[in-house]
C-alpha cells in the first residue's frame, strides 16, 4: 500500500476511500483490470472472427502477446497476492474466461451461419475446448518459456473447426 501511495501521490485516507478493504480490495481491482486487458489486447480480432483469415490474425495476436509476456503474467501475480484460490479470485478468473469463451463462441456461430463451420457443432463446447487448450498452452509457456504448446493448441483447435465442414459431406 505504501508503494501505491508513493507512486500515485495519494494519502492513506484517499486510498481507503476507494479501497475500503485495504490491500485485498486494491489487488482485486488490479486483477480485474489485468483480466480486462487480456480480452482488450485481443481486439478487434477476437470480436471479428468472421473468416478464416480473421481467425489466423487472432491466433497470431494471441501467440505474440503471450510470447512477449513470457513468464511475467500480471494477472497471475495479482491473483497470487490475493492468496491463491478464493471466492474473489475464482470470480475474477470466471468473469475473464466466461467473456473470452462467449467471444469465441460468437465467432464460431458466425462461421456456422456462413457455412465455414459445421452447424451441428456445439459452439459453446468448441469454444470451451479451444479456451482450455489456450490456457494450458499459456501455463506451459509460463513454466518453460516456450510457445510450442500454445501454438499447437490454437492451431489444432482452429483446424478442427475448419475440418468440421469437410467431415460433414
Amino acid at each position: 500500500m505504501q508503494d501505491v501511495m508513493a507512486r500515485t501521490a495519494t494519502s492513506k485516507s484517499q486510498l481507503f476511500h476507494y479501497f475500503p478493504g485495504g490491500k485485498d480490495d486494491l489487488l482485486l481491482a488490479v486483477a480485474r483490470h489485468e483480466a480486462s486487458r487480456v480480452i482488450d489486447e485481443q481486439q478487434p480480432e477476437l470480436g471479428s472472427l468472421t473468416s478464416w483469415v480473421a481467425w489466423q490474425q487472432w491466433r497470431d495476436k494471441v501467440v505474440a502477446r503471450y510470447r512477449a509476456q513470457g513468464s511475467d503474467c500480471p494477472l497471475h501475480a495479482a491473483l497470487a497476492q490475493l492468496g491463491g484460490t478464493t471466492d474473489a479470485t475464482r470470480t475474477v478468473a470466471g468473469e475473464l474466461l466466461g467473456r473470452w469463451q462467449r467471444q469465441l463462441a460468437a465467432g464460431i456461430r458466425h462461421m456456422q451461419g456462413s457455412g465455414g463451420i459445421a452447424p451441428e457443432l456445439d459452439a459453446e463446447r468448441e469454444a470451451a475446448a479451444l479456451l482450455a487448450g489456450i490456457q494450458g498452452g499459456v501455463l506451459i509457456l509460463m513454466t518453460t518459456g516456450g510457445s510450442t504448446h500454445l501454438e499447437a493448441a490454437i492451431d489444432l483447435g482452429i483446424a478442427h473447426l475448419r475440418a468440421s465442414v469437410r467431415r460433414e459431406r
